[in-house]
């Protein structure tokens, strides 16, 4: 069974830090894509960072150089550092794997940024 465990998020001041967490399981963690969405209320969700499985990466152009994907294949855990956080990046923050044989979410973890 797979599943997708995000964790991390919370309520952080304009310019702060988080670090959200995807613990998973149930397929082979390492041969799988592994992406962040997000989507914020009255919005479309939308892809914000992507990992491959050789750990090429790539971002939305509204957080490139504050955010930073990684993965860790010995805890089968993606990462998502999010780094001067500004009230526009408020939304719940969902993970995502994607291989050949699996295309699943997360529960999704609420990501609040306010003075």
């Amino acid at each position: 069974q797979v599943q997708l465990v995000e964790s991390g998020g919370g309520l952080v001041q304009p310019g702060g830090s988080l670090r959200l967490s995807c613990l998973a399981s149930g397929f082979t963690f390492s041969r799988a894509h592994m992406k962040w969405y997000r989507q914020a209320p009255g919005k479309e969700r939308e892809l914000v960072a992507a990992i491959s499985p050789g750990s090429s990466t790539n971002y939305v152009d509204s957080v490139r150089g504050r955010f930073t994907i990684s993965r860790d294949n010995a805890k089968n855990t993606v990462y998502l550092q999010m780094n001067n956080l500004k009230p526009e990046d408020t939304a719940v923050y969902y993970c995502r794997a994607v291989s050949l044989v699996i295309d699943s979410w997360g529960q999704g973890t609420q990501v609040t940024v306010s003075s």
